[in-house]
């Protein structure tokens, strides 16, 4: 497991190039065996991070959401892990979670919507809670636009 200490904790991300930005700094680093939930509601910037996360990683893109192909897999540029960008959002649980029979120790894993899923299949993993505030709340779904500011809480879990 990456050493992701120094990151822990609340960042202001006040662009989407900030959350890009940040997203690349955590991919870098990352190794294979990694395993990054990435919190959040719809337009948040889960995929602009992961985004990120493969330019730090070096992997090939495009990076876009697998809403409907559940998981992509990212193979490596550079000789390092590939990454395997989940969306967990349409599974039902941890289990149609393991049953994708992903590359864990392998691979750098990032899971949309993998909260409360992922306790199933790992012992240790890290979270990443992305939060738009407006006025001092979350927004709602429908007022997200691209460039609004977002909170990051990167957190460790070990079971």
């Amino acid at each position: 497991m990456s050493d992701l200490a120094a990151l822990t904790g609340r960042h202001e991300l006040a662009t989407a190039r900030d959350t890009e930005a940040f997203g690349r700094n955590l991919g870098e680093r990352l190794s294979a065996g990694d395993l990054l939930v990435l919190t959040g509601p719809l337009g948040a910037g889960k995929t602009t991070l992961t985004r990120g996360l493969a330019a730090g990683l070096g992997v090939r893109g495009p990076i876009q959401s697998p809403t409907f192909v559940i998981a992509r897999t990212h193979p490596s540029l550079v000789d390092g892990p590939p990454l395997v960008h989940v969306d967990a959002y349409r599974l039902g649980s941890a289990a149609e979670l393991d049953d994708l029979d992903l590359d864990l120790p392998g691979s750098v894993v990032v899971v949309e919507w993998g909260r409360g899923m992922v306790e199933a299949i790992v012992d240790e993993w890290w979270e990443l809670e992305l939060i738009r505030p407006v006025g001092g709340a979350p927004a709602p779904d429908a007022e997200l636009d691209d460039d609004a500011p977002r909170v990051a809480e990167l957190t460790h879990h070990h079971l």
